[in-house]
């Protein structure tokens, strides 16, 4: 399927890289090079395009600015961030399920970024992305908040995950598994980032491996190799860990 996208960077050579690079890719049309937010409003205005590859900081308006307008169109276009940030800074991208190109950017991880932003496109996800990118240019407009839905993303689609169904969570890797009343979801984030984004008022550790919601609390016993079994309201049964007891006997 035929895809438009649209540069944005205020640094040329980043602009001719990543236009060079994108010349491998069939079915894929520049529609401009934009050097600012302003220009590529403009450009956007002139002609929509399906995909933007957007650079974060740029002088005067910046891109997340630029992407926060953006999230807020009915069938607003993918947004794949390009960024010099190093790795761990860029966890928020995973958290809300949003792709991204670190600088300098790669010929394998651009291949990456084109195919699953083909795959959303073929699977009418404009929206869902849509969802996604707002959750995260609020959350960065207002670090202090919790969140309250984490965007998943599968092949070819986003979901999103309301906090409030969820009862545990398990690490599984570098993924964890969201654990709802009826199913389980897969996510990209590891367990000690998450944990750093859930409201401690609501939800606790209770083992290196395991975050329980603490309205899901049950009753607290031994088994008979001396190791602490939780078993919570909804009947799950998770591992508790010694150095986690204590404090949840006291929740107990």
């Amino acid at each position: 399927m035929p895809v438009t996208y649209l540069i944005v960077d205020d640094e040329a050579p980043g602009r001719i890289n990543l236009r060079l690079a994108m010349e491998v890719h069939p079915g894929w049309t520049l529609a401009a090079e934009c050097a600012s937010a302003a220009a590529a409003r403009a450009a956007l205005a002139a002609q929509p395009v399906d995909v933007v590859f957007l650079d974060i900081r740029m002088p005067g308006e910046d891109g997340l600015a630029l992407a926060r307008e953006l999230a807020r169109r009915p069938e607003p276009p993918l947004v794949i961030f390009v960024t010099a940030f190093s790795a761990h800074a860029v966890d928020a991208f995973d958290v809300h399920a949003l792709d991204y190109l670190l600088k300098p950017v790669s010929d394998a991880r651009l291949a990456q970024a084109v195919e699953r932003a083909e795959a959303l496109l073929r699977h009418g996800q404009r929206g869902a992305y849509g969802n996604a990118l707002r959750s995260y240019a609020e959350r960065r407009s207002d670090d202090a908040a919790w969140l309250d839905r984490i965007s998943v993303r599968s092949v070819g689609r986003v979901e999103q995950v309301r906090v409030d169904d969820i009862l545990w969570v398990e690490a599984a890797g570098n993924y964890v598994n969201l654990c709802l009343a009826a199913r389980q979801v897969l996510h990209r984030i590891p367990l000690s980032r998450l944990e750093t984004l859930l409201d401690p008022a609501v939800f606790v550790r209770v083992h290196r491996g395991t975050i329980v919601r603490r309205d899901q609390i049950g009753t607290l016993a031994t088994v008979g190799d001396g190791s602490y079994r939780l078993t919570l309201r909804c009947a799950a049964q998770v591992a508790v860990s010694e150095r986690y007891v204590g404090a949840l006997r006291a929740l107990v």
